[in-house]
Protein backbone atom coordinates (compact mmCIF):
# COMPACT_ATOMS: atom_id res chain seq x y z
CA UNK A 1 0.00 0.00 0.00
CA UNK A 2 1.44 3.35 -0.97
CA UNK A 3 2.08 5.62 2.00
CA UNK A 4 1.65 2.90 4.61
CA UNK A 5 4.08 0.85 6.74
CA UNK A 6 5.30 -2.26 4.98
CA UNK A 7 3.94 -5.65 5.95
CA UNK A 8 6.06 -8.05 8.06
CA UNK A 9 8.19 -10.59 6.27
CA UNK A 10 6.24 -13.45 7.86
CA UNK A 11 3.38 -12.67 5.48
CA UNK A 12 5.54 -13.08 2.40
CA UNK A 13 5.78 -16.85 2.09
CA UNK A 14 5.39 -16.58 -1.68
CA UNK A 15 8.97 -15.36 -1.87
CA UNK A 16 10.30 -18.89 -1.55
CA UNK A 17 9.14 -19.70 -5.08
CA UNK A 18 11.78 -20.87 -7.61
CA UNK A 19 11.23 -17.78 -9.75
CA UNK A 20 11.87 -15.50 -6.78
CA UNK A 21 15.03 -17.36 -5.80
CA UNK A 22 16.43 -17.26 -9.34
CA UNK A 23 15.76 -13.54 -9.65
CA UNK A 24 17.26 -12.88 -6.21
CA UNK A 25 20.47 -14.68 -7.15
CA UNK A 26 20.70 -12.76 -10.41
CA UNK A 27 20.15 -9.31 -9.01
CA UNK A 28 22.57 -9.74 -6.10
CA UNK A 29 25.37 -11.02 -8.35
CA UNK A 30 27.23 -7.72 -8.42
CA UNK A 31 30.93 -7.60 -9.36
CA UNK A 32 33.10 -5.29 -7.27
CA UNK A 33 33.43 -1.82 -8.83
CA UNK A 34 31.13 -2.68 -11.77
CA UNK A 35 27.50 -2.14 -12.65
CA UNK A 36 26.18 -5.11 -14.58
CA UNK A 37 23.50 -5.13 -17.24
CA UNK A 38 21.18 -8.00 -16.47
CA UNK A 39 19.24 -10.13 -18.92
CA UNK A 40 16.43 -12.28 -17.55
CA UNK A 41 16.98 -15.97 -18.17
CA UNK A 42 13.42 -17.03 -17.35
CA UNK A 43 11.58 -14.71 -19.78
CA UNK A 44 11.56 -14.11 -23.55
CA UNK A 45 14.40 -11.95 -24.85
CA UNK A 46 11.90 -9.42 -26.19
CA UNK A 47 9.45 -8.62 -23.37
CA UNK A 48 6.10 -7.01 -24.02
CA UNK A 49 6.64 -3.27 -24.48
CA UNK A 50 4.06 -2.37 -21.82
CA UNK A 51 4.18 -3.62 -18.23
CA UNK A 52 1.40 -3.27 -15.66
CA UNK A 53 2.73 -4.03 -12.17
CA UNK A 54 0.33 -4.04 -9.21
CA UNK A 55 0.89 -4.96 -5.60
CA UNK A 56 -1.25 -5.45 -2.53
CA UNK A 57 -2.78 -8.09 -0.28
CA UNK A 58 -6.14 -9.49 -1.37
CA UNK A 59 -6.86 -10.43 2.27
CA UNK A 60 -6.51 -6.88 3.63
CA UNK A 61 -9.59 -4.97 2.53
CA UNK A 62 -8.75 -2.02 0.31
CA UNK A 63 -5.13 -3.13 0.01
CA UNK A 64 -6.46 -5.38 -2.78
CA UNK A 65 -7.21 -2.41 -5.08
CA UNK A 66 -4.01 -2.72 -7.13
CA UNK A 67 -4.38 -6.44 -7.93
CA UNK A 68 -8.14 -6.04 -8.52
CA UNK A 69 -7.51 -3.27 -11.02
CA UNK A 70 -4.89 -5.41 -12.75
CA UNK A 71 -7.29 -8.36 -12.99
CA UNK A 72 -10.00 -6.19 -14.53
CA UNK A 73 -7.58 -4.74 -17.09
CA UNK A 74 -6.37 -8.21 -18.05
CA UNK A 75 -9.95 -9.42 -18.61
CA UNK A 76 -10.87 -6.36 -20.69
CA UNK A 77 -7.67 -6.24 -22.75
CA UNK A 78 -8.50 -5.94 -26.46
CA UNK A 79 -7.19 -8.71 -28.71
CA UNK A 80 -5.01 -6.17 -30.51
CA UNK A 81 -3.05 -5.58 -27.29
CA UNK A 82 -2.58 -9.20 -26.18
CA UNK A 83 1.07 -9.25 -27.30
CA UNK A 84 1.76 -5.69 -26.17
CA UNK A 85 1.10 -5.94 -22.43
CA UNK A 86 2.45 -8.04 -19.57
CA UNK A 87 0.66 -8.10 -16.21
CA UNK A 88 2.50 -8.81 -12.95
CA UNK A 89 1.28 -8.68 -9.36
CA UNK A 90 2.91 -9.23 -5.99
CA UNK A 91 2.40 -8.48 -2.29
CA UNK A 92 4.88 -5.60 -2.40
CA UNK A 93 7.61 -4.14 -4.55
CA UNK A 94 10.99 -5.81 -4.12
CA UNK A 95 14.44 -5.24 -5.55
CA UNK A 96 13.94 -8.16 -7.96
CA UNK A 97 11.19 -6.27 -9.77
CA UNK A 98 13.87 -4.04 -11.30
CA UNK A 99 14.52 -6.92 -13.69
CA UNK A 100 10.92 -6.72 -14.91
CA UNK A 101 11.51 -3.18 -16.20
CA UNK A 102 14.19 -4.24 -18.68
CA UNK A 103 13.20 -3.76 -22.31
CA UNK A 104 9.92 -1.96 -21.61
CA UNK A 105 8.53 0.99 -23.51
CA UNK A 106 6.33 2.14 -20.60
CA UNK A 107 5.37 0.85 -17.15
CA UNK A 108 2.22 1.40 -15.10
CA UNK A 109 2.46 0.80 -11.34
CA UNK A 110 -0.81 0.36 -9.40
CA UNK A 111 -1.35 0.36 -5.65
CA UNK A 112 -3.85 1.34 -2.96
CA UNK A 113 -3.20 4.51 -0.97
CA UNK A 114 -4.56 6.18 2.15
CA UNK A 115 -2.84 9.44 1.28
CA UNK A 116 -4.05 10.21 -2.23
CA UNK A 117 -7.24 12.07 -3.12
CA UNK A 118 -10.28 10.07 -4.19
CA UNK A 119 -10.87 8.40 -6.51
CA UNK A 120 -7.19 8.11 -7.55
CA UNK A 121 -4.02 10.07 -8.30
CA UNK A 122 -1.55 9.69 -11.15
CA UNK A 123 2.15 10.48 -10.76
CA UNK A 124 4.98 10.36 -13.28
CA UNK A 125 7.83 8.69 -11.43
CA UNK A 126 11.52 9.55 -11.23
CA UNK A 127 14.35 7.48 -9.68
CA UNK A 128 14.93 8.41 -6.03
CA UNK A 129 17.00 6.82 -3.30
CA UNK A 130 14.51 7.23 -0.47
CA UNK A 131 14.22 5.61 2.96
CA UNK A 132 12.80 2.40 1.49
CA UNK A 133 16.02 1.85 -0.49
CA UNK A 134 17.54 -0.16 2.37
CA UNK A 135 14.42 -2.17 3.22
CA UNK A 136 12.99 -5.33 1.70
CA UNK A 137 9.91 -3.52 0.37
CA UNK A 138 10.67 -0.64 -2.00
CA UNK A 139 8.79 2.42 -3.12
CA UNK A 140 8.32 2.72 -6.90
CA UNK A 141 10.84 5.58 -6.95
CA UNK A 142 13.47 3.52 -5.15
CA UNK A 143 12.86 0.61 -7.53
CA UNK A 144 13.58 2.91 -10.46
CA UNK A 145 16.81 3.94 -8.75
CA UNK A 146 17.79 0.28 -8.46
CA UNK A 147 17.14 -0.15 -12.17
CA UNK A 148 19.21 2.92 -13.04
CA UNK A 149 22.10 1.78 -10.86
CA UNK A 150 22.04 -1.72 -12.38
CA UNK A 151 21.59 -0.78 -16.00
CA UNK A 152 23.56 2.43 -16.10
CA UNK A 153 20.73 4.19 -17.93
CA UNK A 154 17.41 5.85 -17.04
CA UNK A 155 14.42 3.53 -16.53
CA UNK A 156 11.57 3.48 -19.04
CA UNK A 157 8.80 6.04 -18.47
CA UNK A 158 6.90 4.90 -15.37
CA UNK A 159 3.55 6.05 -14.03
CA UNK A 160 2.03 5.38 -10.62
CA UNK A 161 -1.74 4.96 -10.35
CA UNK A 162 -2.55 5.32 -6.64
CA UNK A 163 -6.14 4.29 -5.85
CA UNK A 164 -7.74 5.74 -2.74
CA UNK A 165 -8.49 3.16 -0.06
CA UNK A 166 -10.23 3.58 3.30
CA UNK A 167 -9.96 0.32 5.28
CA UNK A 168 -7.13 -2.21 5.33
CA UNK A 169 -8.21 -4.71 7.97
CA UNK A 170 -7.12 -8.32 7.61
CA UNK A 171 -9.91 -10.60 6.40
CA UNK A 172 -12.19 -7.78 5.23
CA UNK A 173 -13.41 -7.22 1.65
CA UNK A 174 -12.78 -3.92 -0.15
CA UNK A 175 -14.98 -1.12 1.16
CA UNK A 176 -17.88 0.31 -0.92
CA UNK A 177 -16.05 3.63 -1.33
CA UNK A 178 -12.91 1.84 -2.53
CA UNK A 179 -14.88 -0.20 -5.06
CA UNK A 180 -16.26 3.01 -6.54
CA UNK A 181 -12.76 4.47 -6.70
CA UNK A 182 -11.62 1.26 -8.37
CA UNK A 183 -14.15 1.69 -11.21
CA UNK A 184 -12.78 5.14 -11.98
CA UNK A 185 -9.21 3.90 -11.80
CA UNK A 186 -9.97 1.02 -14.15
CA UNK A 187 -11.38 3.39 -16.76
CA UNK A 188 -8.30 5.61 -16.54
CA UNK A 189 -5.88 2.66 -16.72
CA UNK A 190 -7.65 1.23 -19.75
CA UNK A 191 -7.20 4.53 -21.57
CA UNK A 192 -3.54 4.58 -20.51
CA UNK A 193 -3.01 1.19 -22.15
CA UNK A 194 -4.75 2.23 -25.35
CA UNK A 195 -2.72 5.44 -25.64
CA UNK A 196 0.59 3.81 -24.66
CA UNK A 197 0.36 0.96 -27.18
Amino acid sequence: MTGQPRRPLTELTHQNSPRHCERSEAIHDFRPHELLRFARSDEPKQPAPLLVLAWGNLSRGDDALGPLCLAALREQLPDTLQDQVEFLEDYQLQIEHALDLIGRKKVLFMDASLNCAAPFEVTELQPTQDASFTTHALSPQALLQVYQDMQGEPPPPCTLLAIRGEAFELGEPPSPAARLNLKHAQAWARQWLLKAS
